[in-house]
């Protein structure tokens, strides 16, 4: 659980930050879940353009950025991620 903390920490106080200077960079979620293994993570982060993601992920945006001293907080992690475009968004009240 501690590592999990870390983990968040890093996020908002490291990751976050530097992305929001990014041109293009719009906002970025942390979901989580308990499982039997320990704490699993989805972090979404939503962006205008393939190229502004690129800034960040470099030229194989498929290849998931997670510094070395990350990757030690956790048990396991994706080594690739998953790109979607937004069709469209809800909002009650909207």
């Amino acid at each position: 659980m501690e590592e999990a903390d870390h983990y968040i920490d890093h996020l908002m106080v490291e990751t976050f930050p530097k992305l929001s200077v990014m041109k293009g960079f719009k906002r970025a979620s942390i979901l989580k879940k308990i499982t039997d293994k320990g704490i699993e993570f989805l972090i979404i982060t939503e962006w205008e353009t393939m190229d502004a993601i690129k800034q960040f992920a470099g030229e194989t945006p498929d290849t998931a950025v997670v510094p070395a001293m990350v990757q030690q907080m956790m048990i396991d992690f994706d080594k690739n991620v998953s790109h979607y475009e937004v069709v469209t968004d809800y909002q009650p009240g909207k």
